[in-house]
């Protein structure tokens, strides 16, 4: 696998050319646990900014894919597991704008395997997979890891896992910003601190932001720590009034109850609307039962931050899942998507999108 070039001669295009809608709307919605207590809740549809890079993913790529193409870094690195959002965000950004992405899976038992949905769609869209064992996976931010990927690579832009960082802290300020005299307490579900770093920042005086983990951390929460050091960072010290609560991540990652279950799939009947199940199910769930407890004063107003869209194609994000599309000699199966690159080639230690 040779080092990482890209072919686009020009200037690549500003990330607000693919037409976000922004700011995103905002939704009222009926729900007996917060009537009962005289609180409205709202739904924040940053679901709705684009169809390929959805909710916190525009906003914390946006500011990361401007800086790359003010700097001229053609390649992107970024790192993500199995099933990771943020892999398919930075893959399809790269298919829009003309970067060239590479994607550092967590585990290279996968290398072996036949692709998933989540990573076919991610090659699909042009990106390069590197399968890294599990423990190396955790060093990737040491020098001697990035100096063995960029031995590999090239030149490239690092980006890192779920693209929290100062630049997409400060890109989340504006959601914040967007929810200003709209409601008291905003809420987002969090797996990297980034978008409740910059909400908490761009919201005003007398509002708080409110974050629920969606996997276990310890006491205190490791995203404690990480917001505040992201802040500081991205703002110079501390910004705005939030705080966490850690009692919903049912178990941790994508770790699903089956109280968590029935209760997505009952807001779903009752609001048609489709709950992504590994962030936004664990969201409303410990809004809803925040309200029960009484947490949310009478007459308050809270604003829940839909950060994606159901992906069915992966474990715990829907009611269904799909299986794999059925693999070639080549690689994968391109019948179901006329529109994908060539069909994908293996190599030792991962998969690659075959030279045009």
């Amino acid at each position: 696998m040779g080092s990482v070039t890209s072919t686009a001669p020009g200037p690549l295009p500003d990330p607000h050319a693919l037409r976000p809608r922004l700011p995103s709307p905002v939704q009222e919605i009926e729900d007996a646990p917060f009537a009962r207590r005289g609180v409205r809740l709202l739904l924040k549809r940053d679901d709705l900014i684009h169809p390929d890079l959805p909710g916190n993913k525009w906003r914390k790529l946006a500011p990361n894919l401007r800086a790359a193409a003010a700097a001229g870094d053609r390649a992107l690195l970024t790192f993500g597991g199995a099933y990771s959002n943020h892999l398919r965000a930075t893959a399809a950004a790269g298919r829009l704008l003309g970067f060239t992405t590479i994607g550092v899976v967590r585990g290279d038992e996968l290398a072996d395997a036949p692709l998933n949905p989540s990573l076919a769609r991610c090659a699909a869209d042009g990106m390069r997979l590197y399968f890294l064992d599990r423990a190396r996976y955790r060093r990737t931010g040491d020098p001697d890891v990035l100096a063995t990927l960029h031995d590999r690579f090239g030149d490239f832009r690092v980006i890192p896992e779920g693209g929290s960082n100062s630049l997409a802290a400060q890109g989340c300020t504006e959601l914040g910003r967007e929810l200003r005299g709209v409601a008291d307490t905003a809420a987002v579900a969090c797996g990297t601190g980034g978008t409740l770093a910059g909400l908490a920042a761009g919201l005003g005086p007398g509002q708080r932001a409110l974050g629920l983990p969606v996997l276990k951390g310890g006491r205190p929460h490791f995203l404690q720590e990480t917001v505040e050091e992201l802040q500081r960072a991205a703002f110079g010290g501390p910004r705005g009034d939030w705080r966490l609560d850690d009692r919903f991540h049912c178990g941790g990652y994508a770790r699903r109850t089956p109280e968590l279950d029935a209760f997505a799939d009952t807001f779903e009947d009752r609001h048609g609307l489709p709950v992504e199940r590994v962030y936004v199910a664990k969201l409303l769930y410990g809004l809803t039962t925040l309200a029960e407890e009484g947490a949310f004063a009478p007459g308050s107003t809270v604003a829940a931050v839909i950060t994606g869209t159901p992906c069915t194609d992966a474990p715990g994000r829907g009611r269904a899942r799909s299986a794999p599309g059925p693999r070639t000699a080549g690689g994968l199966s391109t019948a179901s998507r006329p529109d994908r690159p060539p069909p994908l080639r293996a190599v030792r230690h991962g998969y690659e999108a075959p030279s045009r």
